[in-house]
């Protein structure tokens, strides 16, 4: 690799290790190799530039590492929910297994309120990733979800995901199975009801 991208692949390191606050200049240029400081500022500008670019590229691994465990979920001849469980039990095996690109996520969210560049790439890595859960759980094809679709379900299901991605990463010992992640919609499907029969409005 050249300098740039051992620069990266520092940043990357320090941003699992030290987090983004306590990551300095000489932390990045220990983790690269030895890069000189300098480099940092010909190839990116800034100490914040370079873990941005850092970030980006580890956003990029979450999704595609988060695509291949919802992929491979569930067994021939399973049911919706068996498969949607098995599904689940996967996702949460990898907040575990992969848990430094779970935690990168959450810097950049963080860090997203400070850079105009990782905002727009979050939007995007965040509608795809929308569209793609909908595709999953739907069983077609992502440019046959329709919009409504994807910012109905696709919306819902990524909300679940975040939240009980963060519930694991803080408390694993008390955050909710598989299962539990399925018993628990079952109860809100209750709590909310059957949807207003067609042309009937909703009581106030």
């Amino acid at each position: 690799m050249g300098n740039r991208e051992d620069l990266i692949a520092g940043a990357r390191r320090c941003l699992e290790e030290k987090g983004w606050a306590r990551t300095t200049v000489r932390d990045i240029s220990a983790a690269a190799g030895g890069v000189s400081m300098a480099a940092i500022g010909y190839h990116f500008g800034s100490r914040d530039a370079l873990l941005i670019a850092a970030l980006i590229e580890a956003i990029d691994e979450w999704g595609s590492e988060t695509g291949r465990t919802l992929a491979a979920y569930g067994e021939a001849g399973s049911s919706s929910a068996e498969e949607y469980e098995a599904m689940w039990t996967r996702i949460i095996e990898s907040f575990t297994a992969s848990r430094r690109l779970w935690l990168a996520s959450i810097e950049a969210a963080l860090q997203a309120e400070h850079s105009p560049e990782l905002r727009r790439h979050l939007s995007g890595s965040q509608q795809e990733g929308r569209r793609g859960l909908t595709a999953l759980l739907s069983g077609v094809p992502e440019e046959e979800v329709p919009d409504a679709v994807t910012r109905t379900l696709g919306s819902v299901q990524m909300a679940l995901l975040s939240g009980v991605m963060v519930q694991w990463l803080i408390d694993p010992e008390r955050s909710p199975t598989g299962p539990e992640v399925v018993e628990g919609l079952r109860a809100l499907v209750d709590v909310i009801g059957p949807p207003p029969a067609s042309g009937t409005a909703p009581v106030s």
